[in-house]
């Protein structure tokens, strides 16, 4: 059984994208399932694109990278091409680090405040010799008492202690 041609088509030479009644649409299927992958491609292709300067920046201190990041997310979420722009243009630009000699001339000052506290002061050579402190005293020894002086006297060589003096004497 054939479906009948109306009367008014062309007859029999129809174009083959016009199905009969009933008949399944391939056209149709062909142009959905082009179209699918057409749309995974671009997207994927687009966000490829948005990801290129962090992509670039990688390498880069965390600082820039996190800029570089949310640059790019403002342009991603609000089509504004200036944050992408901006976004590769600081990712192509290397930021200079300016923590690094400053971290470094401060470990230097400190190694040189420590070394000055330790080492008399350098002053310009004068006709005068520096004058010299006295001769250290040794310290004086400390009262001692009864027990103290029993304590300190040597014992003798048979190793048999003294017996202690009861009047503390």
């Amino acid at each position: 059984m054939t479906p009948d041609v109306h009367p008014a088509a062309a007859g029999a030479h129809l174009p083959i994208f016009i199905t009969p009644p009933g008949g399944t649409d391939v056209l149709f299927n062909v142009m959905a399932l082009f179209l699918v992958v057409v749309l995974l491609l671009v997207g994927n292709f687009y966000l490829r694109l948005h990801s290129l300067p962090e992509q670039m920046a990688h390498g880069a201190s965390k600082v820039q990278l996190q800029l570089v990041g949310v640059l790019a997310l403002l342009a991603l979420f609000t089509h504004n091409h200036l944050f992408w722009v901006a976004a590769l243009l600081l990712a192509l630009v290397p930021v200079p680090d300016f923590s690094r000699p400053l971290f470094s001339m401060a470990a230097s000052l400190e190694r040189l405040a420590a070394g000055a506290a330790a080492a008399p002061p350098a002053g310009p050579p004068s006709a005068d010799p520096p004058p010299t402190d006295p001769p250290a005293r040794p310290p004086a020894a400390p009262a001692a008492g009864p027990a103290v002086a029993a304590a300190s006297t040597p014992a003798p060589a048979g190793g048999a202690v003294p017996p202690a003096d009861p009047a503390g004497g």
